[in-house]
């Protein structure tokens, strides 16, 4: 920090206060020698805004390569693959003079319904962390800054600028921190942007708790914490909690409040101080990116890395009789409204003018056998055209051709940034024409597009394959043509749980809340481990996915030292492709004192690309830290002790090995208080030979059953300050207590 305090060293306070505040939508302000910077939009591609940016940033913006979102991204499985969707990223962004490039989001998938859910990873904090993390280091790694967003629990959509979301502290910690803590200890983000919403009735933008004693104190943060857009309620308050740059600009009256309270005394000129001097580092670090020399993104690269990054996070549902592959020979019927109009990325802040598109009739027509390919539209999602009309176009083309390719999913202006949605049902009219092309045509392949989970039901129960595409950004098209013809061989895996039914779901009771309040009632058990833990069936589990060979996992070992566990395991393709495997391992913990999920996902790894008949021994290794718990007794993160099951396979319900492990934990030692109870106590061998004295002379009626009961069990759960009225004095209590 000693050079951005050295730029302010002849600052004046009312320029250290502008530092604070942006000077429009996207830039902040040049200050003495800190110099303005660009902050822009977003995860999966540039949104830079062309010409001069206006007050709501909703200007067209510049081409710019849309790789795949968060959504579609995540499903690779694959650190290596986002560092390299990162770099590029960030090379795109310093061609566009764009410093600091908002994202990753890293937001847990709490419920299928909310609107933001193509933007995110994953319901699984452990893989969200190393997506994110990789996000991070690639952007990074040419000289723009990441902003990690959106800090934290902003999990919904409605009223998300209000309303507080409610969590207990273990499910906060354990779930819906765990990914940012990750990321801000492994990546060192430039910026993290703070969200809209309140936890547990604090704003975001105003707790110190988080911006300041968990994020600084605990994690080690040492760059700027950023506001989302609109995110400050009250400038001040802010300050003080943690936060140093509100975007956008306000014209300077958030600046007026701070001045003003300084004046007062009702704000710490180390706050304003800290703030600045957040700002000029962050200026620095640009600085020094922009003299990088980083050399210009080649577009045509860009387009065919995209196509790359597509095709691996595309996953093989179904794929019954072995319909898929297609081969270049048989007669095709493309049928559906996102094969020539393809449904790409989502909407809102984060949409991107791409630099190209595939479309995926065009893509399939390039590898199939010339003059094999018919299309019908079938349905639009305009509520256009004759409907029956194009159905029964539809199904004659069907009939006609040995396989039926049909698309269906979701429009964009079925699911956005901005709203949840309040089903995760497909269109009927596409269901309905899905049953009517099986009807005439059984070899039918259906193609997803889409951003949210999608009750899939009743496609499984129609179609005898099903290919995932999710959102596949702007080279999905040719990705969606090269797996259905296997010039690529799927190795995606789903990022969250298929549920049977909406009504399955975790949070289907308390999502989106009420009265501006979010309960998070399912606590631990979000995504697969709610399923898990009430042995509920799935439509498909966490992290399935097919492909067009075969793995065989052997030879699965775990050990443990006190730097985590190292799992290894080989695997062998048996089948008659070549291929790769995304290993997972998951833990439990069977005889644990606390309540934890069935399994958990500790790590995963992807194997190099397997000839049939090659095998591959992969290692995965779990630190420590990922086995500990959040105890509420000592307010801290404890491993604990005994035996641990170690579960490998190719999906949280596909486990295809298993091993054992034993590890030393934390010593716990919880204080006595007069609130503790009679058992803890006992528990505790200090506080247990304090206790000697009083029990002499009890002890034979405490092990009798003179009521029909076992008195100490009975009796262990009396707080110790009750067994005054039980005749115990208080003061021979004292002697039992901690100090």
């Amino acid at each position: 920090m000693a050079e951005s305090t050295n730029r302010l060293a002849n600052v004046s306070r009312t320029d250290r206060i502008a530092l604070g505040s942006g000077a429009d939508f996207w830039t902040t302000k040049a200050v003495g020698a800190v110099p303005s910077l660009v902050l822009t939009d977003g995860p999966h591609g540039v949104r830079r805004q062309a010409g001069a940016t206006d007050h709501l940033g909703l200007a067209e913006s510049l081409p710019a390569t849309c790789f795949p979102p968060a959504v579609g991204l995540a499903q690779s499985w694959d650190p290596d693959l986002v560092r390299r969707v990162g770099r590029a990223l960030g090379a795109e962004a310093r061609a566009l003079g764009v410093d600091v490039l908002l994202g990753p989001g890293v937001n847990i998938k709490r419920d299928p319904r909310g609107g933001r859910s193509f933007e995110y990873f994953s319901e699984d904090p452990t893989l969200t962390g190393a997506l994110g993390a990789a996000w991070v280091e690639g952007v990074q790694s040419v000289g723009v800054g990441a902003s990690l967003k959106h800090f934290a629990a902003n999990n919904c959509e409605t009223d998300r600028m209000r309303s507080s979301s409610d969590i207990d502290p273990r499910p906060l910690r354990e779930i819906y921190l765990r990914a940012f803590a990750h990321i801000v200890r492994t990546a060192r983000p430039w910026t993290v942007m703070c969200s809209y919403n309140r936890i547990n009735g604090v704003y975001v933008a105003h707790n110190r708790w988080l911006l300041t004693d968990v994020l600084r104190g605990e994690w080690g943060f040492d760059g700027l914490v950023v506001s989302d857009w609109g995110a400050v309620v009250d400038r001040v308050a802010s300050v003080a909690a943690g936060l140093d740059l509100q975007m956008p600009g306000d014209g300077g009256r958030g600046d007026a409040q701070v001045a003003a309270a300084l004046a007062a005394g009702a704000l710490v000129e180390s706050a304003v101080d800290r703030a600045a001097e957040a700002v000029a580092a962050l200026a620095d670090k640009a600085t020094r990116g922009r003299a990088q020399g980083t050399p210009a993104p080649d577009e045509q690269a860009h387009h065919a890395l995209a196509r790359e990054v597509a095709g691996l996070c595309m996953v093989l549902l179904r794929n019954e009789n072995d319909l898929l592959p297609l081969t270049p020979g048989r007669s095709l019927a493309v049928i559906g409204e996102f094969a020539e109009a393809p449904r790409y990325q989502g909407g809102g802040s984060s949409h991107v003018n791409p630099t190209a598109l595939d479309i995926p009739l065009a893509e399939i027509r390039a590898l199939a056998a010339p003059g094999t390919v018919d299309y019908a539209r079938g349905f639009t999602t305009d509520d256009s055209g004759d409907a029956r009309a194009l159905r029964e176009e539809a199904v004659r083309v069907a009939a006609a051709a040995e396989v039926a390719v049909v698309f269906l999913g979701l429009a964009a202006n079925q699911e956005s940034e901005g709203f949840d949605r309040t089903d995760i049902e497909i269109p009927a009219d596409q269901l309905d024409l899905l049953a009517e092309v099986v009807r005439v045509q059984p070899n039918t392949v259906a193609v997803l597009v889409h951003g949210g989970v999608l009750r899939l039901t009743p496609v499984v129960e129609l179609a005898p394959a099903i290919l995932d595409a999710a959102l596949s950004g702007q080279a999905g098209g040719g990705a969606i043509a090269d797996v259905l013809f296997g010039v690529v061989n799927p190795s995606g895996r789903l990022a969250e749980t298929v549920p049977v039914r909406l009504a399955d779901t975790p949070a289907y009771l308390d999502f989106p809340g009420e009265h501006s309040h979010v309960r998070y009632g399912e606590g631990l058990y979000v995504g697969y481990r709610w399923y898990d833990v009430r042995e509920w069936e799935v439509c498909f589990p966490f992290g399935h996915g097919l492909s067009y060979t075969e793995f065989a996992y052997s030879d699965a070992t775990a050990t443990a030292d006190e730097s985590g566990l190292r799992v290894t395991v080989t695997v062998t393709n048996t089948g008659a492709r070549a291929g790769r495997e995304i290993v997972q391992v998951y833990t439990s913990v069977p005889d644990s004192t606390v309540a934890r999920p069935p399994r958990e996902l500790r790590g995963f790894r992807a194997t190099s690309e397997l000839a049939p008949g090659d095998s591959e021994q992969v290692t995965v290794e779990v630190p420590r830290a990922d086995l500990a718990y959040w105890d509420t007794r000592v307010d801290r993160w404890v491993v604990e002790d005994g035996r641990y099951g170690v579960h490998i396979g190719a999906s949280s319900r596909d486990l295809r090995a298993a091993t054992e492990v034993r590890v030393t934990g934390d010593e716990v030692r919880v204080p006595i208080t007069a609130r503790s109870t009679l058992g803890e106590a006992l528990a505790d061998p200090k506080a247990a030979a304090a206790l000697g004295e009083l029990f002499e002379g009890m002890s034979a009626s405490m092990s009798g059953d003179a009521l029909g009961v076992d008195m100490m069990r009975m009796i262990a759960s009396i707080p110790l300050e009750r067994l005054t009225g039980f005749g115990v004095s208080p003061d021979a209590l004292r002697a039992v207590y901690d100090d």
